[in-house]
């Protein structure tokens, strides 16, 4: 077949031609026995695509499993609002919030089981966490490489710690290797990217590629529609190089697209690479042989910078550059995740002074900042951890009354620009910074990562003048709005119009259907034009249903609307 064929061809250029027909000899059993689907949608997205982004245990009741709890609330508030859940890793895990997996085939008893999962999946997609470049170190993976057992010789990376490795791209400050002592009594330095307890898996060897395309054929039968591939720009290791974005990562993004369009070609793939834009969307490949979708990264930290200075130029230039020609791949928007505001993305966009006034801001709202490790020894800011909610906090004058209307006209800016949008659990229910979390933990990523008690949160929701009703309620309201508009598929056409530096505007085109977005990013009142209706025209706004003139379009501060032209 055409399909494994490609999968050979694949094998071979990673490993060469020997040992590349020995892994397919390898691996082409566990393709041949998957139950082989058949594309049944036509296109990969449409503007019904929604995905909420949560832990397992996000929300509790203390009296039953949080992903019972969560499948309680969501059945009742969010059926029809997100169609697709993108639950966090949810396996047994040793570190790093569920990131270091000691277990790929379990689900963390303390939040559910897999039948919890299936009961989601009746009411939404889900996205899973493949997660590629480690393992723990507590897993019964690493314990059987200690003890040298067949199978398992290779699955770590070691390295003499005199080499220089100077050059190696670090999304961290803690030390690249660790020492750890074999059942035998030698000791190794073995590769750790992120973290002591993350043990880098070694793709070299065929054996670890084998279990990790099984466990991503796991992860298809038990219910994923979409595969997030975490931390993949690490995933190959060349002693020489910066690795990263090496040719063998993207070869392997290759197989493991090519295998899925072999026995599941309704299932998708996303890459999570926290890097500048043009490395970014280097994993959309030739547009149909790698990611489907990858995380829109510069997005945070560039809308966040907007607003901090009430200027939309900046990302109006950049926005531009989101013009993708092939329609079988787009871009995953979001602003808040589980983890913080990455600005390595805001390389080549923003001088460093502007990147330093963002740091400062997020000091002075509460926040923290995490740093990387440069190859000179230095240190330079890495990610940015504070909720999004509070990031966008202005104190200058006291009191900031206009706090909820800034961050929900940040989301709407999101929710109008190409690509499938994405809305963290913690931004929907209007958290702030999780100060006692970061105390408890001593993990600046624990900021933006609050346990929440379930009859904690309805009560508040139910009283209409607290915080988390007041960013609720409009939320939810702008998504299902969004929800039905043809215009906003996230591959229809976009233009962006530069009116003026204080109002983001874009207008989103289709045969069906035009709207003009915009959105006044400033703390003042706003007039605008549009440029193509310059006599008296009548527009609505799908937000509110008010009447606005074309050539004379008054925004108040922080307002956003939605406008097509009367009929």
């Amino acid at each position: 077949m055409e399909g494994f064929d490609a999968v050979k061809g694949l094998l071979n250029k990673i490993y060469g031609t020997k040992k590349g027909a020995l892994a397919f000899n390898k691996i082409f059993p566990l393709i041949e026995r998957f139950p082989i689907k058949k594309r049944e949608a036509q296109e990969y997205f449409s503007q019904e695509d929604v995905v909420l982004i949560t832990y397992g245990d996000s929300l509790s009741s203390g009296k039953e499993a949080p992903l019972i709890t969560f499948h309680r609330f969501t059945a009742k508030h969010l059926k029809d609002v997100f169609s697709t859940i993108h639950i966090l890793p949810f396996f047994p895990y040793s570190s790093d919030d569920g990131f270091s997996i000691s277990d790929f085939y379990s689900v963390n008893p303390k939040l559910g089981s897999w039948e919890d999962i299936k009961l989601l999946s009746g009411n939404f997609q889900l996205m899973f966490d493949l997660v590629l470049n480690h393992v723990s170190s507590k897993s019964k993976w690493f314990g059987k490489y200690l003890n040298e057992e067949e199978g398992f010789e290779d699955l770590a990376i070691e390295a003499d710690p005199s080499t220089d490795l100077s050059g190696v791209t670090r999304p961290r400050s803690l030390p690249l290797l660790t020492e750890f002592t074999k059942g035998s009594g030698k000791a190794v330095n073995i590769w750790t990217t992120f973290s002591a307890d993350q043990i880098d898996l070694n793709f070299k060897s065929i054996d670890v590629l084998k279990k990790m395309i099984e466990i991503l054929l796991f992860y298809v039968k038990q219910g994923a529609t979409i595969l997030r591939l975490d931390a993949i720009a690490y995933l190959w290791k060349e002693i020489g190089t910066n690795c990263v974005h090496l040719s063998q990562t993207h070869d392997v993004v290759k197989l493991f697209r090519s295998i899925l369009d072999c026995v599941a070609p309704d299932i998708m793939i996303i890459t999570e690479t926290n890097v500048p834009h043009a490395e970014n969307i280097s994993y959309f490949g030739d547009g149909r042989n790698e990611a489907q979708m990858v995380y829109n990264f510069t997005l945070p930290p560039l809308l966040f910078y907007s607003f901090a200075i009430e200027d939309s130029t900046a990302l109006s230039s950049w926005a531009k550059g989101l013009y993708l020609k092939p329609e079988a791949n787009t871009f995953f928007n979001f602003t808040a995740s589980h983890d913080g505001i990455g600005v390595r993305p805001l390389e080549g966009i923003l001088p460093e002074e502007e990147i330093d006034r963002l740091v400062k801001i997020v000091k002075e709202n509460g926040g923290r900042v995490s740093y990387k490790r440069n190859s000179d020894g230095s240190e330079s800011p890495y990610e940015l951890n504070i909720t999004y909610i509070d990031a966008l906090l202005n104190k200058k004058n006291g009191v900031d009354k206009y706090h909820p209307d800034r961050f929900l006209a940040s989301q709407a800016i999101q929710f109008v620009l190409p690509g499938v949008p994405a809305a963290y659990i913690h931004s929907i229910l209007g958290s702030h910074n999780w100060e006692q979390g970061v105390r408890q933990t001593q993990m600046a990523r624990t900021i933006n990562r609050e346990k929440l008690r379930l009859d904690d949160i309805l009560k508040q929701l139910e009283d209409p003048d607290s915080f988390r009703s007041r960013i609720f309620f409009p939320y939810i309201e702008l998504i299902k709005i969004r929800k039905k508009q043809p215009a906003f598929h996230p591959n229809a056409f976009f233009e962006i119009l530069e009116l003026d530096p204080k109002v983001f505007v874009i207008s989103r085109y289709c045969k069906e259907q035009t709207i003009y977005a915009l959105t006044n990013i400033s703390s003042t009142h706003v007039s605008v034009s549009l440029p193509k209706h310059r006599g008296d025209f009548d527009m609505k706004d799908l937000l509110s249903g008010k009447i606005f003139k074309a050539d004379s379009i008054g925004l108040n501060p922080y307002q956003f609307a939605w406008l097509v032209t009367q009929k």
